[in-house]
C-alpha cells in the first residue's frame, strides 16, 4: 500500500476492527496473565517441596548419594514453569539440601560421589538454562503475536462514524485464543462514486487467512477509488488474489456502494446483506457467483432505500453460531429485535449480545458485522 492511499484511507474510516475484537481480545490477555500469575508461585513452592520430600531419606538417614539423582526433579519441575531467576533460587535450595542430608555421611570424598555432585550441579545448569531459553522463547512469542495483533488493526480499525452521508458501525470478534488474528475482514472507502463498503471472509485461520486478508483490503483500497462500478473492482480482486491463492483457498465478499435513494451490490459467495427498517429482508443476488479466488462472474444489483432503513454486512460467524444443543441462530428474529434500537452502536451491541446469549458464550468462528444507516433518514420505530 502506498503512504498516499494509507492516509487516504485514515481519514475515511477504511478498515476497521470493532470493539467486540478488542474488548475480548483484552479479556483473553487477562485471562492468560491471570493464569500465569497463580501458575508461577504454586510452582516456586511445589519444587522446593518436591526437592525437600526426594532429600527426606538422606536426612533421616544421614546418607545423601543415594538421593542425589532425586534431587535434579526439583530444578527440572522448576524450568518448566518457573523464570531463570526463580528457578536459580531453586537450584540453590536443592544444593542446601544435598549438603544439608550429607551431613552425617562419611568425610571420604569417592569417585562415585563426585559424580553425583557432578551430576547434581550440571543438572542444575541446565534447569537454569533450559528456563532462561524458553523466558527468551516465550519473549519472541508473544512479540510476534503482537505483530500480527497491530498488523491486524492496521488492517482492521475500529469505526463509528458519519462518511459521505452514511452512518457506519462496525464489530469483529477472532475466534482464536491465542491471538487476534482471523480471516474476515472489512472495509471503508469514501470515493467519487459514492461510499463503499467491503465484507469478507478468507477461508482458514491464523496468519495465512490474515496474508490472504491483507491482501483483499490492501487491492480494495486501490482499486475502490478508481474502479467505475463494482462489478470492475470484484474482477480485479479475483485476478489480484488467484495466483496466491492455494487451489483449495477462496474469499467469499460482497460489495456495497450507496448512491442516492438506493444501494448496488455485487455478492461473491458471501452471506447475503439483511434490510431492516419498515421490514426485514434478505438481499439475495439474483445470478449466485463464486467467490473470489475461483474466477466468479459477478453482477452488480439494484436495491431502493426506504425511510429508516439499515444494512447490516455480516459474515458467517454470525448465521453458523449454534447453540449448546445445536439450535441455529435465529438471524431474522433476532436482527428484527436488536437492529430496533435507535443508535447504530447500540444495535450491533444488542445483536452480539443476542448472539452471545444464544451460544452460551463467545462464538465459536471469527465474525465481522457492518452497519450502515444512511443520514437524514429517521432511525427506525421500536414496536
Amino acid at each position: 500500500m502506498g503512504g498516499g492511499r494509507r492516509s487516504r484511507t485514515a481519514r475515511t474510516g477504511g478498515g476497521t476492527a470493532g470493539t467486540g475484537g478488542g474488548t475480548a481480545g483484552t479479556d483473553r490477555r487477562a485471562a492468560r496473565t491471570g493464569g500465569r500469575a497463580v501458575t508461577a508461585p504454586v510452582s516456586f513452592l511445589l519444587a522446593p517441596v518436591g526437592c525437600l520430600l526426594a532429600a527426606t531419606p538422606g536426612l533421616l538417614i544421614g546418607r545423601v548419594q543415594p538421593i542425589l539423582p532425586l534431587l535434579a526433579i526439583g530444578p527440572l519441575m522448576a524450568a518448566t514453569f518457573l523464570s531463570a531467576r526463580r528457578t536459580f533460587l531453586v537450584c540453590c535450595w536443592t544444593v542446601l539440601l544435598a549438603l544439608a542430608a550429607g551431613l552425617g555421611a562419611s568425610p571420604h570424598v569417592t569417585a562415585g560421589f563426585a559424580v553425583r555432585w557432578a551430576g547434581l550441579l550440571l543438572g542444575c545448569v541446565c534447569s537454569v538454562y533450559a528456563a532462561w531459553q524458553r523466558g527468551r522463547l516465550r519473549g519472541r512469542l508473544a512479540e510476534a503475536r503482537e505483530v500480527a495483533r497491530i498488523t491486524q488493526e492496521a488492517i482492521l480499525r475500529p469505526l463509528s462514524r458519519t462518511l459521505s452521508g452514511t452512518h457506519v458501525s462496525t464489530r469483529y470478534h477472532c475466534a482464536s485464543r491465542e491471538s487476534s488474528v482471523g480471516g474476515d475482514l472489512y472495509d471503508v472507502a469514501v470515493t467519487p462514486y459514492g461510499l463503499r463498503v467491503l465484507v469478507g471472509d478468507a477461508r482458514g485461520h491464523g496468519l495465512d487467512a490474515l496474508r490472504t486478508a491483507a491482501d483483499t483490503v490492501t487491492a480494495f483500497r486501490e482499486l475502490a477509488y478508481t474502479a467505475p462500478d463494482l462489478t470492475t473492482i470484484a474482477r480485479a480482486l479475483d485476478a489480484r488474489l488467484s495466483p496466491h491463492l492455494a487451489p483449495e483457498d477462496f474469499v467469499t465478499a460482497v460489495l456495497v456502494e450507496f448512491g442516492p435513494g438506493e444501494v448496488r451490490l455485487v455478492n461473491c459467495g458471501h452471506p447475503a446483506p439483511l434490510r431492516s427498517g419498515q421490514r426485514l429482508e434478505l438481499l439475495e443476488p439474483r445470478v449466485p457467483a463464486l467467490p473470489l479466488g475461483l474466477h466468479p462472474d459477478p453482477r452488480q444489483y439494484r436495491v431502493r432505500l426506504q425511510p429508516g432503513d439499515r444494512l447490516l454486512l455480516y459474515t458467517d460467524g454470525l448465521t453458523d453460531s449454534r447453540a449448546p444443543d445445536g439450535t441455529p441462530f435465529a438471524l431474522l428474529a433476532e436482527s428484527a429485535l436488536a437492529l430496533s434500537e435507535p443508535m447504530p452502536d447500540a444495535a450491533l451491541h444488542a445483536l452480539y449480545e443476542g448472539l452471545l446469549a444464544h451460544t452460551g458464550g463467545p462464538p465459536t468462528d471469527d465474525l465481522a458485522l457492518v452497519l450502515c444507516q444512511p443520514t437524514g433518514v429517521t432511525a427506525p420505530v421500536r414496536v
